[in-house]
């Protein structure tokens, strides 16, 4: 059951794939978060850069999206730059892995990048602590390797965030090195 109070707090989405298997391992909904300023080169969601593009949504209504579909194993922020809205997002994840779900999330910040926002802004830590697996570094189009799973550049990482929380540095998710 989805808390009336969601209601009130908003996040601003370029669009939702209700179910994917492309952003992360199992049966996914991907959220596409509007803003970004990183303006990658050969980014593969132009779209979502705009910081007043896309559309305003309430937390409620995503969170009834999910409800919806029994079969999901979780849901994959990604965009846009899902950490220019840390705040909601943050309270996404508490109520994502409230229901069992993971939550896998795509960056353009590197995570050492993100502990330094995080020292500054506690949504950005929370958001950050609410993340089961980061896939950060900005996409590099001469890096990039169609071969990889999950990842468009070779630069970027897939971080397992429990490990990387445990021990204090980044650690890869077990098989995606």
């Amino acid at each position: 059951m989805v808390d009336e109070k969601l209601k009130d707090m908003t996040l601003r989405l370029s669009g939702i794939v209700s179910e994917s298997v492309v952003d992360g391992v199992g049966f996914r909904m991907a959220i596409f978060t509007q803003g970004c300023k990183h303006n990658c080169k050969g980014c593969q969601n132009p779209q979502t850069h705009a910081l007043d593009g896309g559309e305003v949504t309430d937390l409620k209504f995503v969170l009834e999206e999910i409800e919806k579909d029994p079969l999901l194993d979780g849901v994959t922020l990604s965009g846009g730059e899902p950490f220019l809205q840390a705040k909601p997002l943050a309270e996404l994840c508490r109520q994502v892995r409230a229901r069992g779900l993971d939550v896998w999330c795509y960056s353009g910040y590197t995570y050492e990048e993100l502990c330094a926002l995080a020292e500054k802004d506690a949504d950005v830590r929370e958001l950050l602590d609410g993340i089961d697996v980061l896939i950060d570094g900005r996409f590099v189009l001469e890096k990039l390797d169609l071969k990889l799973k999950f990842r468009g550049s070779s630069n970027q990482r897939i971080l397992d965030m429990k490990k990387t929380r445990e021990r204090g540095c980044p650690v890869w998710l077990e098989g995606m090195e």
